[in-house]
């Protein structure tokens, strides 16, 4: 059967005091799209309001695949994102959560997001994410009551690339945060490609790591019966 993968969207299009324009990156969504599409996955997606996301980079749209996302069926289907309360989440594979500084601002606490995700993963199902996507994996709690994340092996953007990035924006530096929850965390060099994969949990550290997040989750999913 062909493997189905729910690509989870921030609906946020500003952040911080200043309102930065702000959305899903386009190559943390268009490069795992790429991937996904080449291995025939059933590609769907879903945002926590249901509203049309927005999408941030546009200025690196001469890259092809992010040009193949955006003029092919990616951003044409992702702009239809459904409500992630009406998506029957149970019948996915795997989730993926793109990064972006958006999912800063809906995904570190919202109660439905951190269900599907500890229920995805508690039955098997693969749980990806880049960037500042992993916000998405922080707070998750198990039916043991721990910490998705405490003793993973976890990856995402980092305090020294926020640092020099968007700082004055974020409420808080995610390295930190998700290492506070027990995360082993895993620092690359500042936008140099670094992705890891756990068991069924898939992370990388920017939009250099995108393409081998997505990459990984195919693997994993490969391989399975």
């Amino acid at each position: 059967m062909k493997k189905k993968i729910l690509i989870i969207v921030s609906n946020a299009n500003s952040i911080g005091p200043n309102n930065r324009r702000t959305g899903t990156f386009l190559p943390e969504v268009a490069h795992p799209y790429s991937a996904f599409e080449k291995a025939g996955f059933q590609i769907d997606f879903a945002s926590l309001s249901g509203d049309t996301p927005y999408l941030d980079a546009l200025n690196l749209a001469d890259d092809h695949e992010n040009l193949a996302f955006l003029t092919g069926k990616g951003w044409a289907d992702m702009q239809k994102a459904v409500k992630l309360s009406t998506a029957d989440t149970d019948s996915y594979d795997a989730v993926f959560v793109p990064g972006g500084l958006a999912p800063m601002v809906d995904m570190p606490e919202d109660p439905l997001l951190k269900k599907v995700i500890a229920d995805t993963y508690e039955r098997g199902g693969v749980v990806g994410a880049v960037c500042h996507g992993p916000v998405s994996l922080l707070n998750v709690k198990l039916s043991d009551g721990s910490y998705l994340v405490k003793g993973k092996n976890i990856a995402s953007f980092t305090d020294e690339e926020e640092n020099n990035y968007a700082k004055a924006d974020v409420p808080f530096f995610l390295q930190s945060a998700l290492t506070e929850q027990g995360a082993i965390f895993h620092e690359a060099a500042p936008w140099t490609a670094n992705s890891i994969a756990d068991g069924n949990i898939v992370t990388g550290q920017n939009p250099a790591s995108a393409k081998g997040v997505g990459e990984k989750i195919v693997a994993i999913l490969e391989n399975k019966a």
